[in-house]
């Protein structure tokens, strides 16, 4: 009995370091929140399932899918974005065959550092304007907050962000995101920009708004290339897990069943109307601070997370939270995402003298950034997707080396 206590509360410490990040992706695309900690528990549970409960891993909304759902809803609306989150899914499908078929060895020729990390730099770089617009309190071209209130609460919340992150210690360390929720939302209750009423109308106990998908294979061609780049970091956090227990997850289960319970879990949170999940580097530190092992520690996390989504009064208070507050946090968290595939590209060592490297990173920075939009017919490509597809083939057809790049060293040699 004891033991199983214990491991309960292993759990809700788990669920309180990925809290702030789970929620935080409904709370910047307009999604049900409630359906992001559902989706996260199930997808949590299908993923133990696939792996045999082997892996102490919780899955948590993906902030890789945050551009692609503002662009995709704006564009074709919630339920299409929902059928195209539902089809990214089967992207994991694709790497878990390829793994089991050929290994890991064809994925890193297909996927190298220099494809993945200017497509990583532009989730991140993509939608840094609308992080700015939020901590400016505008929406739609209408300055939704006051301008000076908006900036102060942007600032708090980005300052606790910060702080937290730097000079916390042991658990605290872990949860910069959720502080700076906190200190933000709290300063806005004590500036009067928090409607209480709507809190204390809503219930206790209230079932989630399922979504309806509807099928639109514009959207769904936008969001498959999305999800090579989290498919990629998934790969990322089984390995990182597997350096704190000690164990080789990519050999047992193996990478191909972490995959495929990863890529079950976006299909279930696209068809409940939820945001896509993946692996939590939090929950990982977690893990490693706490020495805790135990996979079934996951499961109570998980089960926590289907609890809360039925928490009418606590979902509430999670839509009741200001725009500035979240925009202080989308200044640090996009400009963060941006440095990982900076740190992607140098860990790597990618060489930039190298034409090839060159032409692909440019083209992929300038088309992202740039916004550029590739239509045929009805369907259309733009952002991560466009970017992750050009990567891709211009990885495959550019030759290793240029011509010119070979007399230039053959010259040196010389």
């Amino acid at each position: 009995m004891f033991q199983h206590l214990k491991q309960a509360v292993s759990g809700a410490q788990i669920l309180f370091v990925a809290f702030g990040a789970l929620v935080l992706v409904p709370l910047l695309t307009g999604l049900n929140p409630a359906m992001a900690l559902l989706g996260g528990g199930i997808g949590t549970l299908m993923f133990q399932l696939c792996t045999r409960a082997q892996v102490p891993i919780f899955l948590g909304s993906s902030f890789a899918f945050i551009g692609p759902i503002i662009y995709s809803s704006h564009t074709w609306g919630m339920p299409s974005t929902m059928f195209g989150l539902f089809c990214a899914g089967f992207m994991y499908f694709v790497f878990s065959a390829l793994i089991r078929w050929r290994g890991i060895g064809l994925v890193n020729r297909l996927l190298p550092p220099v494809v993945i990390g200017p497509v990583i730099m532009i989730i991140g770089l993509s939608v840094a304007q609308a992080a700015s617009n939020m901590a400016m309190g505008r929406a739609g071209g209408a300055q939704v907050v006051a301008y000076h209130s908006a900036l102060l609460l942007a600032a708090i919340s980005l300052a606790t962000t910060i702080v937290v992150s730097l000079f916390a210690r042991g658990m605290f360390r872990l949860v910069p995101i959720l502080a700076g929720v906190i200190v933000g939302y709290l300063s806005a209750v004590a500036m009067g920009l928090v409607d209480l009423g709507k809190i204390a109308d809503a219930p206790w106990f209230a079932v989630p708004h399922f979504a309806s998908p509807q099928v639109n294979w514009a959207a769904a061609l936008f969001m498959l290339p999305v999800a090579i780049a989290p498919a990629i970091e998934h790969i990322g956090g089984v390995m990182a897990i597997g350096g704190v227990t000690g164990k080789d997850y990519t050999k047992t289960p193996g990478l191909h069943r972490t995959l495929f319970g990863d890529g079950l879990g976006v299909c279930i949170a696209g068809l409940i109307g939820g945001p896509p999940v993946t692996t939590y580097a939090e929950v990982t530190g977690a893990v490693m601070i706490t020495r805790n092992f135990n996979p079934v520690t996951m499961t109570w996390a998980a089960l926590f997370a289907i609890a809360m989504a039925f928490f009418g009064k606590f979902n509430a208070l999670l839509q009741s939270i200001p725009m500035p507050v979240m925009g202080g946090i989308m200044v640090l968290l996009f400009g963060t995402i941006a440095s990982i595939g900076l740190k992607t590209l140098i860990e790597a060592k990618v060489d930039l003298m190298q034409p090839r490297n060159l032409v692909i990173i440019s083209v992929v920075l300038t088309v992202g950034i740039g916004g550029l939009e590739l239509k045929i017919g009805d369907l259309g490509l733009a952002g991560v997707g466009l970017c992750s597809l050009l990567a891709l083939i211009l990885n495959l057809v550019l030759p290793a080396r240029s011509a010119n790049h070979q007399g230039i060293e053959e010259g040196q040699d010389i």
